[in-house]
């Protein structure tokens, strides 16, 4: 309501200018409903000043967006909520929070708030590049995770697991050997020291080293020759002969030589695992003198004289039922009555051929009541019209 008196410039509440107070102040907007000058509003931080345009839209600053210039775009966050800044993920992503300005979805295998490190099981390349390639590590023989020690040009396996070893923890440690790729512990039955041979058994075979205690076999499982086990099943001792009886002598002579031979056979105890039967047959002559040893299990030389035992009472078996069926097959064929009757014009001729009862009774071959048998031999075969004799 006041106004300069030689101007006649008006004294303008906040907001407004001209000389009449017709226009709004810069920073303000003219609401079209009410018709008030209000202000814009645009943020401090992220406008570039405090203008608005006729619809409120302010001018913002690099990275700024909304209508008040107070949101960062995608792909920048707020530093010191003064300004926004770009996203710091090494170009593996193009989103962060828009606060603290943590990457979202890393790409390339990378992790961490800025992608600067690479996911579990990758290892970062010394090419330019610098991507994360994946480890040469088997999650079976390690933890899968790897690195490139300083002045190496190769990854290296950060820790293998139990009975691998090597760079890439592809190879059998120490006291296992490879079954199908996988490393499985040497089986030797306790009878190998592993600080004489520390490899314990072949890495490719898994073939035990060095059996001690008299053990031997793939595995060390077995006595060595000339040892048995204890009752115990425990270790490997030697075997001990029991003394036998005195060996008795048997002299041959041939006639017109002079050479004689003795036998003398040894009985060890049968008790006795594996048991064996050792016989010496020295030989003495004039010239010179030889001894031989054999040594012939009992399971072997039982086996084989109860196989020629079971082979002769089979032949024997056969023989005689052929024998059998032989004289049964002749009884039957003479004793199988064999009648023939001949009939001609004249007479019938009757025969038999029954060898085994030359007087047969003929009577009853036939029904007529007039048959008659002369005493030559002779049916008499009697009709009303007719006389056969046969």
């Amino acid at each position: 309501n006041e106004c300069n008196t030689s101007t006649g410039q008006c004294e303008c509440h906040k907001g407004y200018t001209g000389l009449r107070c017709e226009n709004c102040e810069e920073g303000y907007l003219l609401n079209q409903t009410s018709g008030l000058c209000l202000p814009c509003g645009c943020s401090s931080k992220g406008s570039v000043n405090s203008l608005c345009d006729n619809f409120g839209k302010c001018q913002c600053k690099v990275g700024v967006t909304g209508f008040k210039c107070d949101q960062c775009r995608d792909g920048y966050y707020w530093v010191n909520q003064t300004s926004c800044e770009p996203c710091q993920c090494n170009n593996y992503s193009n989103s962060c929070d828009v606060l603290t300005g943590a990457c979202w979805n890393c790409q390339g295998n990378t992790e961490g708030s800025h992608c600067e490190k690479c996911k579990v099981g990758f290892f970062r390349s010394i090419l330019p590049s610098h991507d994360c390639n994946r480890c040469p590590c088997s999650t079976v023989a390690s933890t899968g995770s790897c690195q490139i020690k300083p002045g190496q040009h190769a990854p290296t396996c950060d820790s293998c697991k139990a009975g691998y070893t090597g760079p890439n923890c592809d190879q059998c440690d120490n006291g296992y050997y490879n079954s199908d790729s996988i490393c499985i512990r040497c089986k030797c039955n306790g009878n190998v020291d592993p600080e004489q041979s520390p490899k314990v058994c072949k890495p490719d075979t898994g073939e035990c080293i060095g059996c001690l205690h008299n053990t031997a076999g793939f595995h060390c499982e077995e006595c060595q020759e000339g040892y048995v086990r204890d009752p115990e099943g425990a270790n490997c001792t030697k075997k001990e002969v029991i003394p036998g009886p005195e060996p008795r002598g048997f002299i041959t002579a041939a006639p017109n030589t002079s050479r004689t031979t003795s036998f003398s056979t040894t009985v060890i105890n049968s008790t006795l695992a594996p048991t064996t039967v050792q016989t010496i047959f020295p030989v003495n002559s004039s010239d010179n003198s030889t001894s031989a040893l054999a040594d012939v299990s009992w399971t072997q030389f039982n086996i084989i004289i109860l196989t020629v035992i079971i082979i002769v009472v089979v032949l024997l078996m056969g023989f005689v039922g052929a024998v059998y069926m032989y004289r049964e097959y002749q009884n039957r064929k003479l004793n199988a009555p064999f009648w023939t009757i001949e009939l001609k014009e004249d007479n019938i001729s009757f025969s038999s051929y029954h060898d085994s009862i030359p007087n047969a009774d003929v009577s009853g071959l036939l029904e007529e009541d007039g048959n008659e048998v002369a005493p030559n031999g002779q049916l008499t075969l009697t009709t009303p019209m007719h006389n056969y004799k046969a």
